[in-house]
Formats: structure tokens, C-alpha cells, sequence
């Protein structure tokens, strides 16, 4: 994992993709089967998703949700990108995005945002933004890498967070091990392995809020497909926690 330094703070409508190919010259070039790892944060500035809360009036269901501690204001920008409130304790709010990920806030976050009083949503099409990104880094370098959109998320059953994978191009985004044999024989039945996730989380061992490091070139992982970051959403029919 080779963190990608020096890329200027982002405004609405800059290209992303000349300056992360800067970055990556500068720490000798891409590579073939090489993976860039972009932050959603990254993508989510230039394509102009911040929303100032000034700017919102919130319902009287976000000023419910929002309790003695939140901000009715940012829970109503929540509750604009939410498919589905799925749980709630007031301020906090696990929700369905319209992309069909579960997760805290759908996704709206204050944090390395445009300052105070903004928050940034996630991209409209995350997918469609790492094969925007995917294609601009393959023009302006000569090497096509895959490309993942990740961001941060936690896990109901599990301490912390890790990143996953929001957008995905040029990789499978899932392992499909059913069908095949373990070394003794035993034939897997259920065996699907996040391949996208696990190279997002990864690369954040390089990466992070606090370092002003939004991306990532990961190197020497055979991934290559076609898959996509949606893929990897759990039908709501073998979801066991809804």
C-alpha cells in the first residue's frame, strides 16, 4: 500500500483525475494491475455534494430523530439520503441509502468537510465515479488500474471501523468460492469473499482522516474483473439483522 500525499484541498468541479495522477508520479508511476483507492470524500467534493445546513429547514421527524444532542439541520440531510430509517437512538441514525448500503447517517458526515456548518453526502453513483476516475487515470497515464471509491463503516457485530468499498471498476468486487473444494475435499457451499473491501480496508492503513492522505495505490493483488460496489449489498431477503 503506497499512500498518495500532497493533493490539494478539493472544490466542486475539479478534475480529480489529473491530480492523483500527479500523485502517483510522484511516488514512481502506476504500474499494470496496480488498484487506486480513492477516499469518497475525495470524489463526494468535486462532484459538489456538500451541503451547507444553514441552507436546510428540518422536518419535524428530523427534530425527533435529532433528540436533546443532535443537529435537526444535518439529521434532516440524513433522513433526504436515507431509502429506509432502519434503526435509531437519538442523535444516531442507521439507515438504507439509496444505493441500498446500511450504515450510520447514510453516509452524511461533518468530518474533513468544507467547514464548519457542512456536511458531504455520498457520490450519486459511486460505481459510475470509480469508472470515471478509472478511465480518466487510464488517459493521462497509460495504465488502466482498477479503482475503488471507499469509505469508512462500522459493523454491528464487531469494535471500530474499517473502510469498504462505495464505488468499484476494474476489479471483482466478490470472490465467488462456491462450487470449489477446500484442501481436504469439503465443497463450499456459501463461500463469497469481499475482495473489494478487504483491498479498501487495506489501503486505509495508509490512508486516513487525520493524515490528509484521501488516497491509496495498492500493488501485487491479482483482483482484476468487472464487478461492482454493488455487488457487494446484502438482499434484503437474507439480511438476518432486518
Amino acid at each position: 500500500m503506497i499512500g498518495l500525499q500532497g493533493l490539494p484541498e478539493l472544490e466542486d468541479g475539479d478534475d480529480l483525475g489529473p491530480l492523483l495522477a500527479d500523485a502517483c508520479a510522484r511516488v514512481g508511476g502506476l504500474e499494470p494491475g496496480d488498484i487506486v483507492v480513492v477516499a469518497q470524500k475525495a470524489v463526494s467534493k468535486v462532484e459538489g455534494r456538500v451541503v451547507q445546513l444553514a441552507d436546510v429547514v428540518p422536518s419535524a421527524r428530523a427534530v425527533e430523530l435529532a433528540g436533546e444532542d443532535g443537529d435537526p439541520r444535518q439529521v434532516e440531510v440524513i433522513l433526504r439520503e436515507s431509502a429506509e430509517v432502519v434503526r435509531s437512538r437519538p442523535p444516531l441514525v442507521i439507515s438504507q441509502t439509496r444505493h441500498g448500503f446500511v450504515c450510520a447517517s447514510a453516509g452524511v458526515d461533518a468530518s474533513n468537510a468544507k467547514g464548519p456548518g457542512t456536511v458531504i453526502l455520498l457520490p450519486l453513483d459511486p460505481d459510475a465515479s470509480a469508472a470515471a476516475l478509472r478511465r480518466r487515470l487510464a488517459e493521462l497515464t497509460g495504465v488502466t488500474p482498477g479503482v475503488i471509491v471507499s469509505d469508512s463503516f462500522g459493523r454491528a457485530w464487531r469494535q471500530g471501523t474499517t473502510d469498504v468499498a462505495l464505488g468499484v471498476a476494474g476489479i471483482a468486487a466478490l470472490r465467488d468460492l462456491r462450487g470449489s473444494r477446500d484442501a481436504v475435499g469439503y465443497e463450499l457451499r456459501s463461500t463469497m469473499i469481499a475482495v473489494a473491501d478487504e483491498i479498501a480496508g487495506a489501503a486505509e492503513l495508509v490512508m486516513g482522516k487525520s493524515r490528509a492522505v484521501p488516497a491509496a495505490i495498492v500493488r501485487g493483488v491479482d483482483a482484476a474483473g468487472d464487478g461492482r460496489a454493488a455487488d457487494l449489498v446484502m438482499p434484503r431477503e437474507r439480511d438476518l439483522f432486518r
